[in-house]
């Protein structure tokens, strides 16, 4: 059974707001009037781009509970301090938390799956996304509108990214795992992660973003 504690409650909550924060904040780079654009933003990014980062994070959490483990999502607040330093230099490095894993064996297969599910999450969540395209305004003419097409944009392409950028077979990402369980696998989901995230970059071209 999955089960949430307090402290763990609270952790989400803080993480997708400063996520949502950061992400609203670079995007209204440019803007005449930088607050009053974070303010418009904020409900888009924290939709599209909160949820994108804790929904990976939680299907960890779920995989892992479903093998018989103990895991519980944890807020890395030098991961956040981090990316409010380098959203001031106008980009992002996030890492707002991460699963804690607890229990007396995990075999690769198992390693594996808990790891891969983060980025299937954030394909599959690309892929609505991406079919809601057709709904975005090339320019809305009201606040709902715009924080509809704002969503979906930015929901297609940070979760695109995401699962691409996770998929790199590096140490601390969840690729190195996955592709010690399965390389094949690995691969497959990987092509699947590029190609969600060049269609999202040609699409944010094509709108002039």
């Amino acid at each position: 059974m999955v089960k949430f504690t307090a402290h763990e409650v609270r952790d989400i909550i803080i993480s997708m707001t400063v996520i949502a924060a950061i992400f609203a904040y670079l995007f209204s780079m440019g803007s005449s009037n930088i607050l009053e654009s974070v303010m418009y933003l904020i409900p888009a990014t924290f939709i599209a781009v909160g949820l994108g980062f804790v929904l990976h994070e939680l299907a960890h959490k779920f995989v892992a509970i479903h093998y018989g483990f103990q895991a519980e999502f944890r807020m890395w607040i030098q991961g956040l301090l981090l990316a409010i330093i380098t959203a001031a230099f106008g980009f992002v490095f996030a890492a707002p938390g991460a699963v804690y894993i607890q229990g007396e064996y995990i075999s690769k297969e198992e390693n594996g799956k808990i790891s891969i599910a983060g980025p299937l999450t954030n394909i599959c969540l690309a892929i609505l996304f991406m079919t809601l395209l057709p709904m975005v305004s090339t320019s809305p003419t009201d606040i709902l509108s715009y924080e509809i097409s704002t969503i979906i944009i930015l929901g297609f392409a940070i979760n695109s990214f995401l699962a691409f950028f996770n998929l790199v077979p590096v140490a601390i990402l969840d690729g190195a795992k996955v592709i010690k369980w399965n390389p094949v696998i690995w691969g497959i989901v990987t092509v699947v992660a590029l190609i969600l995230t060049v269609k999202a970059f040609l699409t944010l071209q094509g709108m002039g973003i």
